[in-house]
């Protein structure tokens, strides 16, 4: 498809690229291909590199909802860093506030909250239909609240840590599913991974990986534990998955996204 219609931008979402990753890419012809762009939700490190690597394309990643418009990104000019959204928009006043609602520190977690104190922005939304209540848990004290949290550092990058939804908190920690899931994408059997909570009577709740393998691979005990000592040996201890379940595809959206809340529910049913 790219050769025949001589592709320039290509934009997916990270499963898109994920796929993309693990087949020989120098069987295909990508020449055409100026820009590779993609949203939806955070690009993992290894993904980025593994492309780049492959391509010689870098992938431009970018934040948005369909409340707003593209909101953070890395614009065309801008210098990416690997695993991060990019910036804010010229049109948007993006900051992140802690569950106090105060701005947060560098380097601190906060939810990516939009400020509407002077009014809405051109391309945010005012409001949800016939649905007064969600509006309202959106919409207070003079922000427009995307219920997604992330860090920005001393440059002004922003980097994706989860949906306040998915956070883990276990044992008094707060544990975020993408470090977790990006470290586990750097085996090179997984396909693809996503991190979810289990409710824990002791721990409140316990981090679970639910994984797709490559073609040829077949699930074992002994795969579990060289998972879960990988994600000890390279993030912390306590962040290592202590449920690990393999399966044939992970639920998603129309558009690709990875529908976590669909595995949580499960496992609070069973």
């Amino acid at each position: 498809l790219f050769k025949k219609y001589n592709i320039t931008t290509f934009c997916a979402p990270p499963t898109m690229y994920r796929f993309f990753i693990k087949e020989d890419l120098s069987k295909y012809d990508l020449s055409s291909i100026e820009y590779a762009t993609t949203a939806g939700e955070a690009l993992n490190p290894e993904v980025f590199n593994q492309f780049k690597k492959a391509t010689g394309l870098t992938i431009m990643e970018g934040f948005g909802q369909t409340e707003t418009t593209l909101s953070i990104a890395n614009f065309v000019g801008s210098k990416p860093k690997i695993g991060s959204m990019g910036r804010p928009s010229p049109l948007y006043d993006v900051v992140l506030l802690d569950a106090d609602g105060n701005e947060c520190k560098t380097g601190d977690t906060g939810e990516i909250c939009i400020r509407t104190k002077e009014g809405a922005p051109c391309g945010l939304f005012t409001g949800y239909y016939k649905d007064e209540e969600k509006t309202n848990d959106a919409w207070h004290d003079g922000y427009y609240h995307t219920g997604d949290q992330a860090t920005m550092d001393e440059d002004g990058y922003l980097w994706y840590v989860g949906r306040i939804d998915d956070v883990i908190k276990s044992s008094g920690y707060r544990i975020g599913p993408f470090e977790i899931e990006s470290v586990i994408m750097e085996l090179p059997y997984v396909l693809e991974c996503a991190i979810t909570p289990v409710p824990d009577e002791v721990r409140g709740q316990i981090v679970k990986a639910t994984i797709v393998l490559t073609k040829g691979n077949t699930p074992s005990d002994e795969l579990k534990k060289e998972i879960q000592e990988y994600v000890k040996t390279h993030t912390a201890p306590y962040k290592y998955p202590r449920i690990v379940e393999f399966v044939d595809e992970l639920p998603k959206t129309i558009s690709g996204k990875v529908r976590r809340v669909e595995i949580r529910n499960k496992d609070l049913q069973k």
